[in-house]
């Protein structure tokens, strides 16, 4: 009697647990100790084109046929990991349909803490990789990483945009991605077989952004010996992306505004007008609005360059895709320095998970950058990653949903953003590496560059960089 009790509360077991996977809008497979499948859902059912009857019992590599995004990868090695590991590929059908895929695996342990297999769990990608495909040809995967609902409406933004040749705004925080957005709208747009050109509007001094703007003719100023054509005469046809457009000085905002309205300017030192084909493309990590209401930007400009707008939102708001951009990253690195790196640990996942990110996704390659070369292989641990990580305070950014703006977004100033240690930031501890690695190795570049883990000619970019010459 008592194993007939037990038999029935088994399969009572076993009916909860296909229902509960069947629940999830994602391909899921129950391995056990030896990689054996369990069982798997219904959705994953459709993926690979067997039933779960068919599989129980079989080894999942030979279940699962896959080409992953990892060198050196096969389903076997990412099954047998006993960490958690997230990888992207294309996960291939009974009959032969190719399907883009994020494989996730984490082992699966009892509360005493015991391995006893591991759940797989695939993400079909595919509707975002085909986003923008469906609306103009874009595809939002090709440079800029997301897959959260914010960053979707910015995908089916993108190709509105870039069917017509109205005036467009890109704002959001510092690191956010606002020149890939502007390059993105580029691509997509009919004007794309023509320059697209940058101008950084507070790069440089009045004068010289003028001329770099609008170009000279000779004898307009002292050295100008022969005429120079500006950025917009180059990019003739094209797009120019002109970033940090709240810093550009009043007298060449009314310039802006003739070029805008009349498609028309006078070169410096020119008595002949100049016509141009352009689309323009502003972006901004200040608020417009305040800067107009302190006199610091024209509203007339302000309202033409406003027609449509674009934000995008600061990593602390988009959260859902900070794995997808750590994974991303560190694909990237570990292939460009040809390290042996399996994923992050769990207590390091953790701790990025937890981290506000105040620099953006500039940061977040940044950190992963830092960690890939820190870390020697296998798993990415803390202390591979930035001093200044590890010296923050763990609060989760999740928990805190009314973060304001760091850069200006709604007119708040830095002082109203949370505190941010002040012993420095990437580049910093950048600079101390070098100058750390330089010392030990007694000035040789070649062997502070192998120290490091760069290549000779990066240390010497770096060393310009942060000038150390």
């Amino acid at each position: 009697m008592q194993n007939m009790q037990r038999g029935q509360a088994a399969r009572h077991a076993e009916f909860d647990i296909v229902n509960l996977i069947d629940a999830v809008p994602h391909g899921v497979m129950l391995l056990d100790h030896r990689r054996r499948v369990i069982t798997l859902n219904r959705f994953l059912e459709a993926l690979i084109g067997y039933s779960r009857d068919d599989v129980a019992g079989v080894k999942g590599e030979y279940v699962i046929r896959a080409s992953l995004k990892m060198e050196d990868a096969a389903v076997a090695k990412i099954l047998a990991s006993e960490e958690n590991v997230s990888v992207e590929g294309d996960i291939i059908s009974q009959n032969r349909r190719r399907t883009p895929v994020r494989f996730n695996v984490s082992p699966l342990k009892t509360v005493t803490g015991d391995t006893h297999g591991s759940i797989l769990v695939l993400e079909d990608i595919s509707l975002l990789k085909d986003l923008g495909n469906k609306v103009h040809g874009f595809s939002g995967q090709e440079k800029i990483i997301g897959h959260s609902l914010k960053m979707q409406e910015i995908f089916e933004l993108i190709p509105i945009a870039a069917r017509t040749d109205t005036t467009v705004l890109v704002t959001g925080e510092t690191g956010t991605g606002k020149d890939l957005v502007a390059e993105a709208i580029h691509r997509a747009s009919k004007r794309t077989r023509h320059p697209f050109i940058k101008v950084n509007c507070g790069a440089l001094p009045e004068s010289l952004l003028e001329s770099e703007l609008f170009g000279h003719v000779r004898g307009a100023f002292t050295g100008a010996d022969k005429d120079k054509p500006g950025m917009f005469r180059l990019a003739n046809g094209g797009t120019i992306f002109l970033t940090e457009i709240g810093d550009l000085p009043l007298s060449l905002q009314v310039k802006l505004l003739t070029v805008l309205d009349d498609k028309e300017f006078f070169p410096v030192g020119g008595s002949k007008k100049e016509k141009v084909d352009v689309r323009i493309v502003a972006a901004t990590h200040r608020n417009l609005g305040e800067r107009v209401r302190a006199g610091m930007f024209r509203e007339d400009l302000y309202y033409r360059l406003n027609v449509l707008r674009i934000h995008i939102p600061p990593l602390r708001e988009r959260a859902d895709d900070i794995r997808l951009l750590l994974d991303h990253f560190l694909v990237a690195f570990k292939k460009n320095l040809n390290k042996n790196i399996i994923g992050f640990s769990d207590e390091t996942m953790q701790m990025l998970s937890n981290y506000a990110f105040p620099g953006n996704v500039r940061e977040l390659r940044n950190i992963v950058e830092y960690a890939v070369n820190i870390c020697p292989g296998g798993t990415v641990l803390p202390e591979h990653l930035p001093g200044l990580m590890t010296a923050v305070p763990q609060e989760s950014f999740h928990s805190r949903p009314n973060l304001p703006p760091r850069n200006g977004g709604n007119g708040l100033s830095g002082a109203e953003w949370p505190a941010v240690p002040s012993r420095g930031g990437w580049g910093t501890m950048e600079r101390a590496m070098i100058l750390e690695a330089l010392a030990k190795t007694g000035g040789n570049r070649s062997r502070a560059a192998e120290t490091l883990g760069w290549s000779r000619s990066k240390l010497w970019r770096k060393i310009k960089q942060h000038r150390l010459e």
